[in-house]
């Protein structure tokens, strides 16, 4: 695949990229309670968005997952981790009471995805909560840089789920090729956890987690806008990162000018 041929008719805020990994953990949180996690069949909206903000991301913007499709076939696989106990080592100093020694971690079972590949189809959009940020709101340098970073694998770690799944991204047309599910129809799923809102994209003062009832069509998940899940709950309260260019942010002609991007 030459340079150029991928993402060319395509608007200047949008980019269609391949993620594939040995494994992938996007965790169902009922089985977080009893510290042995099971994942999900489908990549979470959050997730995706997590990749997406590990290839190219600024407070400036604001990534939208849009589409994700299901390449290869669905399959899970159990696995014997050490996760830290959740109840604390004693003897502590906190309750020195208890004088029974355990050890600092314990043994779970995770059920994994494997050998999974997807096609994410993301565009970002302007954060209208920093509008101190308003002249950084350049698209065609952001999308370039953008390109540059999904072409260099990413400019952070990719990882699907958690960080113990590592992945990889390039380059790709969205709809090219062909995948597992294709011609398998309609396959609905139950209540799912899409993502969270959280203060510094909303404005607000909470941090809130959505959920929604995906159906799989014909290996093709499209996701609703974050404002469009209706289930939702307020986890904690939470306030926003400050962001001053200058100080602990690089603006896009900078950005630019190291990356030696002409947009």
């Amino acid at each position: 695949m030459k340079k150029g041929d991928v993402m060319h008719d395509t608007p200047k805020n949008t980019l269609e990229f391949k993620v594939y990994a040995k494994f992938a953990l996007f965790t169902d949180p009922l089985t977080r309670i009893g510290g042995e996690k099971c994942s999900y069949h489908l990549p979470t909206y959050e997730a995706l968005k997590g990749i997406a903000k590990s290839i190219y991301w600024k407070p400036t913007l604001i990534w939208v997952i849009d589409a994700v499709r299901i390449i290869k076939p669905i399959r899970t696989q159990t696995k014997g981790t050490k996760p830290l106990q959740f109840h604390g080592i004693y003897p502590s100093e906190r309750n020195p009471e208890k004088t029974k020694e355990e050890p600092f971690n314990t043994l779970s079972i995770y059920t994994f995805l494997t050998d999974v590949e997807y096609q994410v189809r993301a565009h970002f959009i302007w954060n209208e909560a920093r509008p101190e940020l308003a002249h950084d709101r350049i698209d065609g340098k952001h999308f370039a840089i953008a390109q540059r970073s999904l072409e260099k694998g990413g400019r952070q770690d990719i990882f699907l789920g958690t960080r113990d799944c590592q992945g990889y991204v390039e380059p790709c047309a969205f709809d090219n090729g062909t995948g597992h599910y294709d011609n398998a129809g309609e396959l609905a799923y139950g209540l799912m956890f899409h993502g969270f809102d959280y203060p510094d994209e909303t404005g607000g003062s909470d941090l809130i987690s959505r959920f929604w009832y995906p159906t799989l069509r014909n290996g093709c998940l499209e996701f609703p806008q974050p404002e469009a899940c209706s289930i939702r709950k307020v986890v904690r309260p939470m306030q926003a990162k400050t962001f001053a260019l200058g100080k602990n942010l690089l603006d896009v002609e900078n950005s630019c000018h190291q990356w030696e991007v002409k947009a």
